[in-house]
């Protein structure tokens, strides 16, 4: 039991530092010692064994492929993200609507639900040949395939949220005559935020792997390819630092949006929900 501090009794011990303080600290620089352990062995194998960069190249190296190509891999960044942000709106806006479409109704999720599985199971690396060869516009064949892989997870934990509303509130909402329009506005919706930001989170990461899977796929170069064109061009011509360079911006991508996606959902559960509020204390 936690013994706090008396003025009168100074045998007493005085009370730590606050553990929030200490997990704020373990959760800053516990990930980044261990980052820079892994860049600073990766560094130690490369020179003590004098590996060539055409194998593989200290983490020195891929910062200086980096700079020096950012000229290439920088448009190639954004045509990457606007893929993925394309897919994620649409995959949110699909899920987010099926997923009310099933809390209304119980014929619809049965039919339709099962179909979803089937498209969330199907490897996108399998089909997105197929969806390049039927859809004339690549772009649009690219969002098909992120989307695909980003929109089960919307749709599941937003169907898991909409049905986790507490009964004895649906009872209460039913007893004082509310619709079945109003119990979704003022208590179903808001039960399902948490699994909806949940989701979301997830799916982030999973839209940019999908579009990146795509891109390897439709291969395509120019003005307008993507990272993944970018790695494939540097396997080419042996320029190993610069797929490296190519693989770090896509990490940074992927750790960015998951970090915005916590953030928003820190934002906007941290004053009710119990799973956000229980790390401020």
């Amino acid at each position: 039991m936690a013994v706090a501090f008396d003025s009168e009794n100074p045998d007493l011990p005085p009370a730590g530092p606050p553990a929030g303080r200490a997990e704020l600290l373990v959760r800053i620089f516990g990930p980044l010692l261990l980052l820079g352990s892994i860049v600073g062995g990766w560094e130690f194998l490369v020179r003590i064994n004098e590996i060539p960069p055409y194998i593989l190249p200290g983490p020195g190296l891929v910062v200086e492929s980096l700079l020096d190509n950012w000229h290439s891999l920088y448009p190639s960044l954004l045509v990457t993200l606007r893929i993925t942000f394309l897919a994620l709106a649409v995959a949110v806006v699909g899920g987010v609507g099926l997923a009310i479409l099933f809390s209304l109704s119980r014929w619809v999720e049965l039919s339709l639900f099962p179909l979803a599985v089937v498209l969330q199971v199907t490897p996108v690396v399998a089909i997105a040949p197929l969806i390049l060869i039927y859809v004339d516009n690549i772009t649009l064949a690219l969002l098909i395939c992120a989307w695909i892989v980003a929109f089960f997870p919307i749709l599941s934990n937003t169907s898991m949220g909409l049905a986790s509303a507490d009964h004895n509130l649906r009872d209460l909402f039913e007893l004082y005559g509310a619709s079945r329009w109003q119990q979704l506005l003022h208590l179903r919706l808001p039960s399902a935020l948490p699994y909806f930001l949940g989701g979301l989170r997830i799916a982030g990461g999973l839209a940019l792997i999908g579009a990146i899977v795509a891109e390897f796929a439709a291969g395509t170069g120019g003005t307008g390819s993507g990272l993944a064109f970018r790695i494939l061009e540097a396997g080419w011509r042996l320029e190993i630092p610069r797929m490296f360079a190519a693989l770090l911006l896509i990490s940074f991508a992927g750790i960015l949006i998951f970090l915005a996606f916590t953030a928003l959902q820190h934002l906007l559960l941290r004053r009710w929900h119990a799973s956000a509020a229980s790390r401020e204390r």
